[in-house]
């Protein structure tokens, strides 16, 4: 029996779930379906040039399992543009990030997505003394150990 999959962490979801050939019914077409969780490998190794074991340590998964997502993902999209495919994205195993937030002022703590921007004022106060709470601070530092994550105590 197979391990249960883990879900992968997303920064950012799709701005366009449905991209088609020009000129052709949508009744007519084939599609390919791509997994947001295969979106984000794609964007954050091949949009931001990320290493694969960085991009694996953002999305909470192994580097060979970012591997197999990435393998998937780029046959779904060759797939798509060389067959006129239409390429529909949504599904799979996966949980949105958010960036958390906190007013120094009167301590209201909320949260926002990531793709958003930085928040100019604060929604309970109206104050602009904000910074990102202390807990979500370093997400992509995950795991790394020691004063400078490199695994070694000064």
């Amino acid at each position: 029996m197979p391990r249960p999959r883990q879900c992968r962490r997303v920064r950012r979801g799709p701005k366009c779930t449905y991209f088609k050939p020009r000129g052709v019914g949508i009744k007519f077409l084939e599609e390919v379906a791509l997994q947001v969780d295969e979106l984000e490998a794609i964007r954050l190794v091949d949009l931001e040039g990320k290493e694969q074991k960085e991009a694996a340590e953002i999305m909470d998964i192994s580097q060979p399992t970012l591997h197999r997502i990435l393998k998937e993902a780029r046959k779904k999209i060759a797939d798509a543009l060389v067959s006129g495919k239409a390429l529909r994205i949504g599904g799979g195993d996966y949980v949105m990030v958010n960036r958390k937030f906190k007013c120094y002022d009167c301590g209201h703590d909320w949260e926002l997505p990531y793709g958003t921007g930085r928040p100019e004022t604060c929604p309970a106060c109206g104050s602009v003394n904000l910074h990102r709470a202390p807990e979500d601070r370093g997400y992509a530092r995950r795991g790394m150990r020691g004063p400078r994550g490199r695994g070694r105590s000064l």
